[in-house]
């Protein structure tokens, strides 16, 4: 006897053995014996095989026409071997009836389920709702066929061309242009990025990279709003000073401007003036909003995507030529030993004389003319004042960095400007703690330390920058967190450091002005009137806000250098290249802050020189492969290897994405090797 069951949803054919209570012993046309319960058992029959009656129903199932069995059917639900005999016209025979079985399980949409062998016809209008899904998917399927075929012959589909970014970033998957996206790349071993830059659906792997940056956080674009210009109070005392600006040639957001004063008693009295967008911008304003909405100013080497409007920014920029609005800190030194005698902060209209570009500062301003009084340039008399007293700032710094058990500040470290031009790059070597840059950061620390200062000292709360040991103990690393209160910054070496130098480039800055100028115009009476209260959810949403955007910013400023740098090699046509070895398996090359992997390197001290052979670079992935030509055989280090390897050690970079390099030093020295 041989038997035509259902098992796990599958029909199966084999001979009965043996029948012990309610299963059946059947061997199947493999030799494997197997329990078949009776209830599963749908036919039994002498002939056929098994395996002949298999191939016949099949045969049987494969010419039943299904929309003639669904009209035999009827409404009331059936047994296949009733519909058979109808079906047939005789009653079925076993390979006929297995074959009916088969027709009637495949074909779900005609036919549901109500047991087993047993079914009834679905309602014609489910039915005809049903072939109509299947139809659509066919065309769909076509149409997806015809998208592959146009990926494949690098041509981008109509239906694609407004969603590219959507389908590389938060693509639907259960669209037929993602299905026909993945398919072309699986046939044609490649990922969307590659194919879409071969069809044309980006125009470059750097319009690649932005794409994806401004997709992720610029998802409206990166365009303002028409918005009205603030205006600042028209009250504010004019300063008697002629202020000056020490900037990169690129710089447009003129932060800040310094002065000197000598006093009639022999004292000097320095000048520290900061934009004052913080009197005319309100918060919850329009404008508060969009700069809040950003965070930060996006820089990039060529390019940068401003926090404020430019209309803004130039309301507010300290501009050569102009009388501007700015939050001055002034600071009364005794020149003999360059002590601070007191301090002063209030806001005013302070006359802009020049802005000063490194570009043509850099090779008359340095030690030794500082030291010697040769060379003619501006504000040569104030530079030299200015320099004195930087020198004692960061030799108090250091004294303290060393109360908190931290080395010295590494100043060999070298800084790499990019400039970009028609899609020409050019990356230039800087090294730092020159001393119009150590003029910038020294003073910016002083007045990021002093206003953390008077806001504690005020009761009023702000946005700090705090640096300390970690967690994990003794070998913890150090860690930079954000708080709302004043805390010691171990690195800079101060007691407490709030950003606030900056305030058109970055809303912590903006948000601390606000909470300045609240003490210095209110005094004791500050935390009434700040805008800002202590434990102020929003303040704390602020720094939550900030602190993901500037990382993301952050990223995307080094994938930016990064590709950037495998431009350079491009358009150099270098192959052959010098490169420092910063740690281990870990290069940097000598011209251009490009870092270098080479796993299975051979062993070779931390800063020698080597020659290395550029294989290949992919300015998609941003990966670079190389090999080692040549090692030293004497053990001469890198002028700067020191500080690259602290660099690579603790993760430390500079702080702000800057488009300035005096601004870059500003940010180095606030987190030296920490982050």
């Amino acid at each position: 006897m041989n038997l035509f069951f259902e098992e796990s949803g599958d029909f199966k054919v084999g001979t009965m053995m043996s029948q012990a209570g309610e299963a059946y012993q059947v061997e199947m046309a493999s030799g494997k014996r197997t329990k078949v319960k009776i209830k599963d058992v749908l036919l039994q029959y002498e002939k056929p095989s098994p395996t002949d009656l298999m191939e016949q129903a099949k045969a049987v199932a494969a010419d039943i026409d299904l929309d003639f069995l669904w009209e035999v059917a009827g409404e009331e639900e059936f047994g296949f071997a009733e519909l058979g005999a109808e079906y047939f016209g005789h009653t079925p025979l076993p390979a006929e009836a297995a074959g009916l079985i088969l027709s009637l399980h495949s074909a779900p949409i005609y036919f549901y389920k109500k047991g087993r062998g047993r079914y009834k016809a679905a309602p014609e209008q489910s039915l005809r709702a049903a072939q109509a899904g299947i139809e659509k998917k066919k065309q769909q399927a076509l149409v997806q066929a015809g998208y592959v075929e146009e990926l494949k012959a690098n041509k981008l589909p109509a239906s694609m061309q407004n969603i590219v970014m959507q389908l590389l970033f938060k693509p639907d998957k259960n669209s037929i242009e993602y299905k026909a996206l993945e398919a072309a790349c699986n046939e044609l071993h490649t990922n969307p990025q590659r194919l879409m830059l071969a069809a044309g659906g980006v125009a470059s792997p750097k319009a690649l990279h932005m794409a994806k940056f401004l997709f992720e956080n610029f998802p409206r674009g990166a365009g303002f709003p028409e918005v009205a210009v603030p205006v600042p109070p028209t009250d504010l005392p004019l300063a008697n000073v002629q202020a000056f600006s020490i900037d990169d040639v690129t710089t447009t957001e003129i932060d800040d401007a310094f002065s000197v004063t000598k006093l009639d008693d022999g004292n000097v009295k320095i000048g520290i003036h900061i934009a004052a967008p913080g009197l005319g911008i309100k918060p919850d304003d329009a404008v508060d909003k969009m700069a809040r909405a950003r965070m930060s100013t996006v820089y990039m080497p060529g390019d940068k995507i401003t926090m404020l409007p430019d209309s803004i920014v130039e309301a507010f920029t300290l501009a050569e030529g102009k009388t501007c609005p700015a939050l001055s800190l002034y600071a009364t030194l005794n020149p003999a030993d360059w002590s601070v005698i007191a301090t002063e902060t209030r806001a005013e209209m302070v006359p802009i004389a020049n802005n000063l570009r490194h570009n043509d500062l850099d090779d008359l301003v340095n030690e030794e003319t500082l030291a010697s009084g040769e060379g003619e340039y501006p504000h040569k008399e104030s530079l030299g004042l200015i320099w004195q007293w930087a020198q004692v700032l960061e030799a108090a710094r250091m004294v303290k960095r060393e109360g908190f058990g931290l080395k010295p500040e590494q100043n060999n470290r070298v800084d790499f400007n990019f400039y970009v031009e028609d899609d020409v790059v050019t990356v230039s070597r800087r090294k730092r703690g020159a001393p119009l840059d150590k003029i910038v950061a020294e003073l910016m620390i002083f007045a990021n330390s002093t206003w953390g200062k008077l806001m504690h000292d005020h009761g009023v709360p702000g946005i700090y920058r705090s640096q300390g040991q970690g967690v994990g103990g003794w070998a913890a690393k150090m860690q930079v967190r954000m708080l709302t209160h004043a805390a010691p910054h171990q690195g800079l070496g101060v007691d407490q450091y709030a950003w606030s130098t900056s305030p058109l480039r970055r809303y912590t800055d903006l948000v601390n002005q606000w909470q300045i100028l609240a003490c210095a115009e209110h005094g004791v009476t500050a935390p009434l009137v700040a805008y800002f209260k202590h434990k102020d959810a929003g303040l704390f949403a602020i720094v939550s806000q900030f602190d993901a955007a500037y990382a993301a910013y952050g990223d995307h400023q080094s994938n930016m250098e990064r590709y950037w740098c495998l431009r350079w090699l491009g358009q150099q046509e270098a192959r052959q290249v010098e490169a420092v070895v910063l740690k281990d398996e870990v290069l940097r090359l000598v011209d251009i802050p490009l870092i270098i992997r080479l796993p299975g390197m051979p062993q070779v001290a931390r800063g020698a020189q080597v020659k290395l052979d550029i294989l290949r670079w992919d300015e998609v992935d941003l990966t670079i492969e190389a090999r080692i030509l040549e090692i030293p055989t004497t053990d001469t280090v890198a002028a700067d290897a020191e500080l690259d390897y602290e660099e690579e050690e603790t993760g430390d970079a500079p702080e702000e994405a800057v488009d300035a390099p005096e601004v870059a030093v500003e940010a180095a020295a606030e987190e030296p090797a920490s982050e």
